[in-house]
């Protein structure tokens, strides 16, 4: 007797036409994108790969993007794009471990002013973290970093911030 599985072995990938017109149309279509890649994919790692793989591409001016993800009471790189990194990050301590402990996006046009800021890349001027939250509790953070000064706005982490709202249910086997 032959058995069939349920589940696909490999996934269809797909085309993104991601908006090169206003910035809301560009999260928009980031979100609707991300919302293609992790449906139904229950792998934390997988789908924090493919949300730092598709903002890097299609975010400009980025030198840095990816997660840290809440191991042990401490942030533990995850997935990301660009030059190697800090592997652990006390909670309070630089930008990231400032967005855990406040449980609050931080949004930093000159990270050279923030006191207690971790230059992993030398290049970093500006810095977004937006914290993933998954039932009020920090599950880790979504970093993003730039060589240009003030390269971040109040649309990036508005946009940013429903990336992660759309991605934290499906990060939940981090939580467990």
């Amino acid at each position: 007797m032959t058995r069939r599985s349920d589940r696909p072995t490999s996934r269809t990938m797909y085309q993104f036409d991601i908006a090169a017109g206003s910035k809301a149309e560009l999260y928009r279509d980031l979100h609707a994108a991300l919302d293609a890649l992790t449906a139904g994919e229950g792998d934390a790692v997988a789908n924090m790969a493919n949300a730092a793989s598709l903002i890097w591409q299609y975010l400009p001016d980025l030198n840095w993007a990816g997660f840290y993800r809440m191991v042990g009471g401490e942030l533990v790189l995850g997935p990301f794009q660009g030059k190697a990194a800090c592997i652990r990050i006390p909670v309070g301590k630089g930008v990231c471990g400032t967005a855990v402990a406040e449980a609050r996006r931080q949004r930093v046009a000159d990270v050279h002013a923030f006191p207690g800021h971790i230059a992993c890349d030398a290049a970093s001027r500006s810095e977004l973290v937006v914290p993933v939250l998954l039932d009020g509790t920090v599950i880790g953070v979504l970093d993003l970093d730039s060589p240009e000064p003030g390269r971040f706005d109040e649309e990036d982490q508005t946009g940013c911030e429903a990336l992660m709202a759309l991605l934290a249910p499906r990060l939940a086997a981090m939580a467990d």
